[in-house]
């Protein structure tokens, strides 16, 4: 794949020569952008436990001048960093953020690590024109968005208060500009029994397993009747500890979507009545934990042209809103703060996400491409609203516009 990010390029306007300034940073800081991509993607860490990434993001953005908490609120692998602008403190807030966390037994199915370092670049862009805007750059290192919702956590914290907009980029197999993601919540599903021998009194038993086997029966007939913007899934975690004795533990984990955040409310509550009614069938005890609560997203359209107008001297095609996008703790942020979230290719050829070929591609030369294409754009994005506020204000006019 050539490459799209170059000097020869010149960025959209306004303020051209500052975004190529930006762009400069980037490709000189080529090295240590990729190799923390590759770093990340060699050490993959879930979900609360992405010790290394952290530290590793933090000491790339203090190297560029940034002050950095880390960590930064109730997170251990929450990380912020801060720097002004030379300008001085009085001007735009913006936030750039990053994410590391991987998936269990998969990796960087999901290629945060792209994220990751995306980020990163960013924010070094940034502080190489800092002389040339006032405000201030808030670098976000943000845990657990495969699992918890570690967004949540910072937004309770109180770390995006005062903050003016908030990018992020996604990797994906194709270019767009806005998601859809499905309001979503993790549900921990314990059923409890009463163990015996299951071949000389089984009788005296009472199965977790069956009230768990019966709860995906049910889920499984539910979803006949579900509208086709939800989605039900889950795995079972602990499913007894040998075939001879009945279980009486059953643990599973379930994930409950919908693009409609009242319908969604049903679903929650329909979940639970599968839930108890299994656990009445078999005799067992059941405990169900919701957890990790995403919503659905409120794109803004000022932050979406400034990405798209950027975008365009690149080569990329906004295909569209994306309908596809799972959920994401990105949404809860859009709904604190204007945000964008927009996706860019990492691969040659449509690939699922989540699977064993994305995690593949994302450390691949086309994935690297893509990583430093996608600093140079939100940096760019960043200087639009750093060096002309009223872009800021629309930004926020739009936001309370939807309230």
């Amino acid at each position: 794949m050539p490459e799209l990010l170059t000097t020869a390029t010149t960025p959209a306007g306004p303020f051209a020569m500052e975004k190529a300034a930006a762009t400069a940073a980037v490709l000189a800081a080529r090295d240590e952008i990729l190799d923390l991509s590759h770093r990340i993607h060699a050490n993959p860490e879930p979900a609360f436990e992405e010790v290394k990434a952290a530290a590793w993001v933090a000491e790339a953005i203090a190297r560029h001048g940034y002050q950095v908490e880390a960590p930064a609120g109730s997170l251990a692998t929450a990380v912020r960093g801060r720097i002004t602008g030379g300008k001085g403190a009085d001007g735009p807030r913006i936030a750039v953020l990053a994410e590391y966390d991987a998936l269990p037994g998969l990796g960087h199915g999901c290629g945060h690590n792209t994220m990751a370092a995306s980020g990163v670049g960013a924010a070094i862009a940034l502080a190489s024109v800092r002389d040339q805007w006032a405000g201030e750059v808030v670098f976000l290192g943000t845990p657990a968005e495969e699992r918890g919702s570690g967004k949540d956590f910072m937004l309770n914290d109180g770390l995006f208060e005062g903050v003016d907009a908030a990018l992020l980029f996604h990797p994906s197999d194709i270019d767009r500009v806005e998601i859809a993601p499905l309001a979503s919540e993790d549900v921990t599903v314990v059923f409890t029994g009463l163990q015996s021998h299951a071949a000389s009194d089984p009788w005296l038993g009472k199965n977790a397993l069956d009230a768990m086997i019966q709860l995906f029966v049910s889920v499984g007939l539910w979803r006949q009747q579900l509208p086709t913007h939800t989605r039900v899934h889950g795995i079972i975690q602990e499913g007894g500890t040998a075939a001879n004795i009945i279980p009486d533990r059953t643990r599973a984990w379930f994930m409950i979507r919908s693009a409609d955040k009242a319908y969604y409310e049903v679903m929650k509550a329909r979940f639970q009545d599968l839930c108890k009614a299994a656990a009445l069938a078999t005799d067992c005890q059941v405990s169900v934990e919701f957890s990790g609560w995403a919503c659905t997203m409120k794109n803004n359209q000022v932050l979406a042209d400034l990405w798209r107008a950027n975008s365009t001297p690149y080569g990329i095609h906004d295909h569209g809103i994306d309908l596809e996008a799972g959920s994401t703790d990105m949404a809860n942020v859009s709904w604190a703060v204007p945000s964008i979230h927009p996706t860019l290719t990492i691969t040659e050829q449509r690939t699922p996400g989540h699977s064993t070929e994305f995690r593949d591609a994302a450390a691949r030369p086309f994935a690297d491409n893509t990583v430093l294409l996608a600093a140079s754009l939100v940096a760019q994005t960043a200087l639009d609203l750093l060096l002309d506020p009223a872009k800021v204000e629309a930004a926020w006019a739009e936001f309370h516009s939807e309230d």
